[in-house]
């Protein structure tokens, strides 16, 4: 029975607690063996990494923690061991720095800033003791000759090689090491590295390149031409992932030097000499395309290349009008990439591929297609698609026309009009119905996969409808085979929601759709279906899920539901936006139409249907929904989603994913789970990018979890400082009343945080909006604004907002603290005792905006509620304290009787705050010799 890597890393885990570092290293090992997926492979790496540090082997210490952060380049965790390791190791420079990045990212933790304390120290006491021959000892040269004599002598111990492979790869990412091993025939010597086909020297040739031509465009170049782009193409080809993935990020580096992309350091004379790249890049684009057809390429290096074309090709700002790049790989390569989309998996003559590589093609046809600026690019790619997919169609050669169908199949994944207006191509419509009666399981599967993708377009569904459904059901009913039959049960779906009530689902199903989804169910769950099969089932469900009883039936099926988050992981386009559509469908997260009793009344009058709410869609259903998927581990699977490329996860899915995370905040008590699984974190980009209505929700999220959580554990880190834009954002009259009133009430707990919150807050330009709210009818939004603005006016900015001539803010607040609601009135005195006390000018000021200031004040100093009373007081005692002449005034008013009443009072435990702050009024006025203290009177 295969070993569960994660299981592993658990048993690794309890051996480290234990303090058994040899177990714990084995488990880590064997799980690092298993394991494919990259999160959880840093995870693993960083977990070895702390057990050799216990062993005291630095160096493997130090190459694990260095994997994890190849992985992840901001594992703090990886950082501060590597630190360790290479104090340790004597490379006390290296240990400096990667305890600086630590420090620069958690400037409070005091262990990083001990650590930089002793290493600076350490590092200081070296240079001074050193001479001339200690500098000779520890000269850069002589450690990488050093380093390559231990590499390329086949008869140096293991562990030494590794040592030394890893500390090359340190150096090579340090410009003198980098230049040293330059100079010193170093390329020439990591070349021979790489031919000994040892996979761990590979990497550790390669990764040293890449540390050498960051950054340095002469460099690059010069490494391009001496290793051969030929070479380095055949060394992504390989199938070891690790060794594919370490390529890809070389020649990225290399490309994004040649294109001006990288760190640009001006080295002697460099600044000088005039580079010209653009051949250079021209011919790695040529072998990339020409990797894409090469039977002889790994699936993995085909996805490497296609992903170096998706990101090095199209523009990356459409302002920028030179799309040439674009267009040469258009005249260049388009058949090629075609080629790849055209690939049929079953048949024996397929390239190696991956389940992601013809997505991968998709997505960059799609790019290519919008990266293009007029109608004659566009006809031009059309015309090439068209040609070539008519080459391909053959009547006498099914296998060949087979191709041309799943090719239009591939664009209708990609630029989806360009698609559109392939199916209109003579014969290819009626081709792919006829597939779908043909006896070959091969023609079925290809022909139904067509059907399905260019089903969305309800113009083109129409007569997919009237020939093909037919042949659906045909298919369902008798296949065999599982594929096949997952495939047609889709078609149905996808033209049951596509063609109305008379034909596809609705028709076929006549009832049963809760035994279809139990059958997707059981599909999505069976393992030993392919990943490329099994999204099949979830882009069933994400239909079948429209009916109230299949979705209730769903979230109970918890092994259902955790197949569907696992295949959520993967980066497949149509698996998230399916698994988002069937998750908004249980929740209930879409917009529903609000039924007009009249308008209900009249239907029923003419006789017309009327769609009556499902019981199982009513509120206490829906609630059990959420939290049975809440349970389940949903934020997990979304906060997942959220990290997956912009490629893959479009601004579709991410409006369905922000409707799902708004419906799981529904309840505060479910909050704080959403928090702790990352749920805070994963709604910030799904705020600031995608759809209007998806900014909307997330946004609204936010406000939900920023209401009533503790920033500091919600948004840890400067990260709560991305969460103010979208709160201020929910401020506006387009906005709801409960939109608005949960974002005041996040702004309200934000700027009680910190000044630097109050600050961020007020340059988002909130306050006009917070005022305006202060005017509103609805008492509940106008306690949230007057709330939030009691908290900023501890700002001195706000404060001299209040202190400006010409404005009526002061007055505002002075007269929401004559109001009869209680919880506006604590908030506005509140306000208006901080800025009496930091401002004297506007104790003056408060006396003139309003006639009834006085009466508003003693209302205060009289007030039932003990913390309205308390306020009112202390305004007094500013107002008192800031001006002799205001005071005088004062004490010829009704107040000094109320302030001696107070004063006089018993002491008395509960109310000695509001004695003491009265008597403190009567001190001041006996102070200024306005009034004479009892015993004189």
């Amino acid at each position: 029975q295969m070993e569960d890597p994660i299981q592993l890393k658990e048993e690794g885990n309890k051996y480290f607690q234990a303090s058994d570092y040899e177990k714990a290293v084995q488990s880590y090992t064997r799980a690092i063996k298993l394991n494919k997926d990259k999160a959880l492979q840093a995870v693993l790496y960083r977990n070895r990494a702390a057990c050799f540090l216990k062993k005291e082997e630095y160096a493997k210490a130090a190459s694990d923690a260095s994997r994890a952060l190849d992985i992840n380049t901001s594992d703090l965790k990886a950082l501060y061991r590597r630190s360790q390791a290479l104090e340790k190791l004597g490379k006390l420079d290296q240990a400096f720095k990667d305890a600086q990045k630590c420090a620069t990212i958690e400037p409070h933790n005091s262990s990083f800033q001990e650590t930089l304390r002793r290493l600076g120290a350490n590092i200081q006491e070296k240079v001074n003791a050193g001479g001339p021959s200690s500098t000779h000892q520890f000269s850069t040269d002589l450690r990488v000759q050093k380093m390559f004599e231990i590499l390329l002598d086949e008869n140096s111990e293991k562990e030494k090689r590794e040592k030394a492979a890893n500390n090359l790869i340190v150096l090579g990412r340090e410009e003198a090491g980098a230049e040293r091993i330059f100079q010193n025939n170093g390329v020439s010597l990591l070349l021979q590295l790489i031919e000994t086909k040892d996979p761990e020297l590979i990497l550790a040739a390669v990764r040293t390149l890449s540390g050498m031509c960051t950054g340095h465009k002469a460099r690059a170049t010069a490494i391009l031409h001496y290793l051969g782009i030929d070479n380095i193409c055949m060394w992504m080809s390989v199938s070891n992932e690790e060794i594919s993935l370490a390529v890809c990020s070389l020649l990225q580096t290399i490309s994004d030097c040649l294109l001006g992309q990288g760190k640009e350091e001006h080295h002697g004379k460099e600044e000088a000499v005039v580079l010209d790249t653009k051949k250079d890049l021209r011919m790695i684009t040529m072998r990339l395309l020409d990797m894409l057809v090469s039977k002889k390429v790994s699936g993995q290096g085909r996805d490497q290349a296609l992903n170096l074309l998706n990101k090095n090709i199209p523009r990356k700002d459409l302002k920028d009008h030179d799309n040439s790049r674009t267009i040469f790989v258009i005249d260049n390569g388009l058949k090629k990439i075609l080629k790849v989309v055209g690939q049929i998996p079953e048949m024996p003559d397929c390239l190696p591929m991956t389940e992601n590589t013809q997505l991968t093609a998709s997505v960059l046809l799609n790019k290519l297609y919008d990266d293009l600026r007029c109608d004659p690019e566009r006809d031009n790619y059309r015309v090439i698609c068209e040609e070539y997919i008519k080459s391909k169609i053959d009547p006498q050669n099914m296998d060949k026309t087979l191709h041309a169908i799943q090719m239009v199949s591939g664009v209708l994944q990609g630029p989806f009009d360009l698609g559109n207006k392939l199916l209109g191509m003579k014969g290819v419509m009626e081709m792919m119905v006829a597939l779908c009666g043909s006896e070959r399981e091969i023609d079925q599967l290809v022909a139904v996969e067509a059907l399905i993708h260019a089903s969305t377009k309800l113009s083109r569904a129409s007569f997919i409808i009237s020939n093909g459904v037919t042949l659906l059901k045909e298919i369902y009913k008798k296949t065999q085979n599982e594929k096949i039959k997952i495939r047609a049960l889709v078609g149905l779906c996808k033209l049951g929601s596509a063609g109305g009530t008379d034909y596809g689902l609705r028709q076929f199903a006549e009832g049963s759709t809760e035994k279809l989804a139990k059958q997707c169910r059981k599909w999505l769950c069976n393992t030993s279906i392919d990943a490329r099969t099994r999204k099949w089932a979830v882009e069933g469900l994400a239909y079948l899920t429209l009916d109230a009883d299949v979705k209730d039936d769903f979230v109970e099926d918890e092994p259902a539901l955790q197949a569907m988050f696992e295949l959520a992981k993967t980066s497949d386009k149509t698996i998230l936006y399916s698994v988002a559509s069937a998750l908004v469908n249980c929740t209930n997260s879409y917009d529903t139409k609000e039924l007009v009793p009249e308008l209900v009344q009249l239907a029923r009058f003419s006789k017309q249907h009327v769609p009556e709410e499902h019981p199982k869609d009513k509120k206490d259903f829906v609630v059990k929904r959420v939290k049975r998927l809440l349970k389940a581990g949903v934020v997990s699977a979304l906060t997942c989603m959220v990290k997956a490329d912009s490629a893959i996860l479009t601004d579709q899915s991410k409006e369905l994913i922000a409707r799902v995370f708004l419906a799981l905040c529904e309840d505060p008590k479910d909050r704080g789970t959403i928090v702790a699984q990352g749920g805070g974190k994963a709604l910030i980009p799904l705020a600031v990018e995608g759809t209007e209505v998806g900014k909307i929700k997330a946004s609204h999220a936010l406000a939900k979890i920023a209401a009533i959580s503790n920033p500091d554990i919600a948004f840890p880190g400067e990260r709560v400082y991305e969460v103010v834009r979208p709160l201020v954002s929910l401020l506006n009259t387009e906005r709801d009343g409960l939109q608005n009133y949960e974002a005041l009430l996040g702004l309200t707990n934000f700027s009680g945080r910190s000044d630097k919150l109050r600050m961020k807050i007020v340059k988002e330009r909130a306050l006009p909006d917070i005022e305006n709210y202060m005017f509103e009818n609805h008492d509940q939004l106008r306690q949230a604004a007057t709330e939030c603005m009691c908290n900023l006016v501890v700002n001195k900015e706000v404060q001299e907002r209040f202190v400006a001539d010409g404005n009526d803010r002061l007055k505002l607040v002075v007269l929401l603290c004559g109001e009869d609601d209680e919880k506006v009135q604590v908030a506005a005195a509140g306000a208006l005792a901080m800025l009496t006390a930091a401002q004297k000018r506007l104790c003056s000021k408060m006396t003139e905006v309003t006639t009834q200031w006085l009466e508003i004040l003693q209302r205060l100093c009289l007030h039932d509620n003990m913390k309205v009373q308390h306020r009112g007081l202390v305004i007094a005692f500013n107002l008192i304290s800031a001006d002799k002449e205001l005071a005088k005034k004062l004490v010829e008013t009704e107040l000094l009787e109320i302030l001696t009443y107070i004063g006089k009072k018993e002491d008395d435990p509960k109310k000695q705050h509001i004695i003491n702050t009265a008597r403190d009024c009567l001190t001041k006025c006996m102070d200024y010799g306005l009034i004479k203290p009892l015993s004189q009177a």
